[in-house]
Order: structure tokens, then sequence, then C-alpha cells
């Protein structure tokens, strides 16, 4: 059988270039004002969101990636599941997809490249969404995913910068894809990393539905970045300051043994040396500051709702089949520490 993480150095969202990278990089260009565009590069969102008339907005989005897995169909469907979620993250519906490719054809028989293919169309479907087409170019690693365009009401669009003290912090999908595909690679963890591909072929669709008929202040996704990086851009858009229970975080099984074990990847290490105003409570465990950082492949949804709706929006979560949809913490006025970690 095929082992598609044997072609590749990192995988899945962990192969991010590190924030402190592509910060310096990016404050060099210069900005585009356009009185359309509603959702620039501003606050390090998901994606951009460029108004066409009073009632439609577009949503555009990109996202690929190395194998995270060695199944070529369970990447595919990992890969689009990742690409699909910017565009829920934002409030809106995936509309049309395109594919991007890269793939050592003198390495890989086109049977791989087929089956990567079908799993993203998979997803593809599953999300409403139609493929238009695509582009592929000769690699020496394979990589794969979707450039994805949704829609909103310019009324409805989510974004990071919009948390308020007194919110309540909802996570969908529990922490450690990063450790446990990495155990993955040393065939360790084995009920763990089934845990992980499960959540990462999940569609965050449902959880979008149900929190759209809610009061939500912000939302994103976490991925590359980790829980901690993803919620830094919230509160440095925002403004405030987020209080994190970590007895409250929805953790996969055996993610906690993987770290402690040091299956840590290095872009957790690139966001924890980027970020700034961290602090933890001292009684938090190494293993489980490293899971705040873990990089996410196909992560869930980070809203900051209004306390007085949390329980009734977890409930209608968990209703919904999220059944890992955990209140982890909550939004306070804006203090010296950017995140609290206790």
């Amino acid at each position: 059988m095929i082992k598609l993480t044997e072609y590749t150095k990192s995988g899945g969202c962990a192969a991010k270039i590190g924030p402190g990278y592509l910060a310096g990089m990016l404050q060099q260009l210069p900005l585009q004002p356009d009185s359309r565009l509603l959702v620039g590069l501003e606050t390090s969102d998901d994606a951009g969101v460029y108004q066409l008339d009073e009632t439609t907005a577009l949503i555009q989005t990109v996202d690929f990636f190395t194998p995270i897995v060695d199944d070529p169909y369970l990447f595919g469907q990992i890969a689009a599941t990742n690409s699909l979620s910017d565009v829920y993250a934002m409030g809106g519906k995936p509309v049309t997809a395109m594919n991007i490719v890269a793939f050592p054809v003198c390495k890989l028989d086109t049977a791989v490249l087929l089956e990567i293919l079908r799993g993203g169309l998979k997803k593809i479907k599953e999300a409403g969404a139609v493929l238009v087409g695509g582009h592929s170019i000769q690699d020496n690693e394979p990589k794969y995913g979707l450039s994805v365009t949704g829609i909103v009401h310019p009324r409805k669009i989510l974004t990071n910068a919009g948390a308020k003290p007194g919110d309540a912090l909802i996570l969908t999908k529990a922490l450690g894809t990063g450790v446990l595909t990495m155990a993955a690679r040393a065939e360790m963890f084995p009920q763990g990393v089934a845990a992980a591909i499960r959540s990462m072929t999940r569609l965050n669709k449902s959880a979008a539905e149900v929190m759209g008929d809610f009061t939500i202040h912000a939302c994103t996704d976490v991925t590359g970045f980790g829980l901690l990086g993803h919620l830094s851009e919230i509160v440095t858009a925002s403004r405030v300051t987020a209080k994190i229970n970590s007895r409250t975080l929805p953790i996969l099984p055996e993610a906690k043994d993987a770290a402690a074990m040091g299956f840590v990847p290095a872009g957790a290490y690139n966001t924890r040396g980027f970020l700034e105003h961290i602090v933890f409570a001292s009684d938090v465990a190494g293993s489980m500051e490293d899971l705040c950082y873990d990089p996410q492949t196909s992560g869930g949804l980070l809203m900051s709702v209004p306390a007085a709706e949390s329980e009734r929006l977890l409930a209608d979560l968990q209703k919904a089949g999220i059944q890992e949809a955990a209140v982890i913490g909550e939004i306070v006025e804006k203090r010296s520490e950017n995140i609290y970690v206790d």
C-alpha cells in the first residue's frame, strides 16, 4: 500500500509557514483600499470578502498542503474539508471550488492522484458546492487543496474582530490532530489517530448552520497556528483579552500522551516563539501547553458568543451531533496579557 507521508517532510497545516515569518513579509505589501472590500489583509482573517451588491458578498479563500495521512482518498477528503472551512468561519456558504494540485508524476502512479481528487470531490459535493476546474503542476512532493468561493449577506459576515467582554468562547472540534498525525508516522496511538482522521474529515457545515441562529460576535476556524495562534488573532483584532480554562478543552483520545512523548510538530514551536503576552497558570501541564499551540488540520470553529446564549448554542451543537463542542473560556476587558490559560 502506498504511504503518502513518506513523500513529505511535514504534513497538513503543520506545513504552514510560521506566523512571524508571514507577518514580517506581508506588512511590507501596500494595502489596496477599496470600498467593496469588506474583509482584507488587515486583521489576518480566514478569507477575503468582496461586496457584489446590497445582498451578496463573495468569500474567497485558498488552502492546500502536503499529505497528513497515507491513504490518498482520505488525504483528499481532509484537504478539501480544511479548504471549505474558511467559508463557514466567515458565516457563508460554499458555492464553487477549484482543485490545486502539485504531484510527482515520475514517482507516484496516476491512480494515486485520482484517489486524492475523488476524496476532495466527495467533500465538495457534501458541502453543496460545485467543482468548476483546477490547476496542476509537477512537484517533488504531493500537495492538494482547493480554492473556494462562497457567498454571504454583507450584514451577516463573521470576522475575528468582533469579540466582546462577557462573551463565552465555544470550540467545536477536539484538539490534537498535529501531535497525533506525527505519532502516526511512528505507528503509535492508533485509536487517537483514527479519531483525528474522523475529526479532520468532518465538515464544519453543521456547526455553521447551527451558529446561524445565534448572535456570534466573532468566529474563526482553528488550523495551522493552533488554538492560541488563532485566538490571538481574535483578541488582537477585537482589542480584548481571553481567559481559557484548560480543564474544559476538548482533547482527542491519546493526544495528551502523544504530546507528553514529544510528538510535537515544529509549527507549534514557531507559533509559541512568535506569540507574545500568553500566560499559563503554573499548574498547567507542559503537554497541555503544547496542545494549545498544536497546529490543527481541519480544526473546529471557535466562536465568541454572548454568555447568555452559550448554553443554548452548545446544546444545539450537540443535538446536531457535534458532541465534543465545549465552552472553553471567556472574553474579558483588555489586560496586559492577551490570553491567560489556567
